[in-house]
Formats: C-alpha cells, sequence, structure tokens
C-alpha cells in the first residue's frame, strides 16, 4: 500500500505558489451573527439560481492580496458576494455604497 501524498494544499488566494499552508485545524467555534446573515445571503442567493460556490470562490480569489488579508472570513464572502451581484447586472455598484 502506497503512503499518501502529504502534499499541503494551497491557500485559496488564487493558488499563488507562497501561500502553500499546513493543514488546517478545526474551527468549532460558531459563526457569529454577521456570519450567519451572510451565509443566509449566500443560500438564499444560490437557491435563487443567483449564484454558485463556485462564482463565490471565484470572487474570493479576485480580491487583492492586501484587500484580501486586512478582511474577515465572512468580510470576504460578503466582498465576492457584491462583485457577483454588480457583475450580473443585480445590483448597481453605486447602491452598495
Amino acid at each position: 500500500m502506497s503512503e499518501p501524498d502529504r502534499t499541503p494544499a494551497l491557500h485559496d488566494l488564487g493558488g499563488a505558489e507562497r501561500f502553500r499552508c499546513t493543514p488546517v485545524e478545526p474551527d468549532e467555534a460558531p459563526p457569529d451573527a454577521f456570519g450567519k446573515r451572510v451565509d443566509a445571503l449566500r443560500q438564499l442567493l444560490a437557491q435563487q439560481g443567483l449564484m454558485t460556490v463556485d462564482e463565490l470562490r471565484r470572487g474570493i480569489e479576485s480580491i487583492p492580496e492586501d484587500e484580501y488579508f486586512a478582511l474577515g472570513y465572512y468580510e470576504r464572502w460578503l466582498r465576492s458576494v457584491a462583485m457577483l451581484m454588480v457583475e450580473k447586472g443585480i445590483v448597481a455598484e453605486a447602491d452598495l455604497a
């Protein structure tokens, strides 16, 4: 039996080589109220066929590096959702200011 591949997964920042990481420790802490609202928004938009998880990930990966590290986990999700809704013409960028 061969040994499993232990190559670390690439970080989701566009797969940049320098962000190779070690396995992530499970986080048992539930999301806070903000995180729950962002996740609910994501679920509603997905149920309505307005976005997919793949689109969400693409949006997260497109956040410039300096902004990416300044944002929290669910702030990245929200930034991606907002970008997708503007991209699809569902929300005007001026409405997000």
